[in-house]
C-alpha cells in the first residue's frame, strides 16, 4: 500500500471505483492527463462509494447547506484522486499539488464558496501535508452545475519523473 493511501485509510477514507454516469451520459474526455510531470485533472464531482454521483444536490444556500456542501467538497477530492491514481499509479508520486478551480452551484445570494471549498484544500492538506498539498485556488459560484451536483472541482499537480 502507498504511504497516501495508507494515510488515507488511517483518515478513514477511501477512494472511488471509476465513475458511473448518469443514464444516458457520455463523457467523451480523460479524467487525468499525465502532460511531462504535470497532471491535468478534468473537473470532478461528488462519488460515493458505488461510483455513482453523490447527493445531496441542488444549490448551495438553499437546497445544501454549507456543511454538506463542504463534504461534498471533500467527496469531490476523493474521486480526484482516484482518476489520478488511475492515470499515474501511485499517488506517491506526487509531489506537488498546483491549482485547483472550484465550482459551487449557488443559490441567490449564496457568497461562502470559499468555505465551501474548503472542504477539499483541508483534505488535500491532511492525506498530502502542508509542502506537498499547498496550492494556489479559486472558489466561484455558478448559476448551475452538471447534474444537479452542488460542486465541482478541477485542478493541475506536479508528479516525480519516473514511469
Amino acid at each position: 500500500m502507498s504511504r497516501i493511501e495508507a494515510r488515507l485509510a488511517e483518515l478513514g477514507l477511501q477512494l472511488p471505483p471509476p465513475l458511473v454516469a448518469p443514464p444516458g451520459v457520455v463523457l467523451p474526455f480523460a479524467f487525468a492527463q499525465r502532460a511531462g510531470r504535470r497532471v491535468l485533472i478534468a473537473g470532478h464531482g461528488p462519488q460515493g462509494p458505488d461510483g455513482r454521483l453523490a447527493g445531496p444536490f441542488g444549490k448551495v444556500g438553499a437546497e445544501v447547506d454549507v456543511a454538506a456542501a463542504r463534504h461534498a467538497a471533500m467527496l469531490t477530492g476523493l474521486s480526484m484522486l482516484a482518476s489520478v491514481r488511475a492515470e499515474i499509479g501511485d499517488l506517491d508520486r506526487i509531489t506537488g499539488w498546483r491549482r485547483v478551480f472550484g465550482m459551487v452551484a449557488s443559490a441567490p445570494g449564496f457568497q461562502d464558496q470559499p468555505g465551501v471549498i474548503n472542504g477539499f484544500s483541508e483534505l488535500i492538506h491532511a492525506v498530502f501535508g502542508p509542502a506537498v498539498g499547498r496550492h494556489v485556488r479559486s472558489a466561484v459560484g455558478m448559476a448551475e452545475l452538471p447534474w444537479n451536483i452542488p460542486v465541482e472541482i478541477e485542478g493541475e499537480l506536479a508528479i516525480d519523473g519516473g514511469d
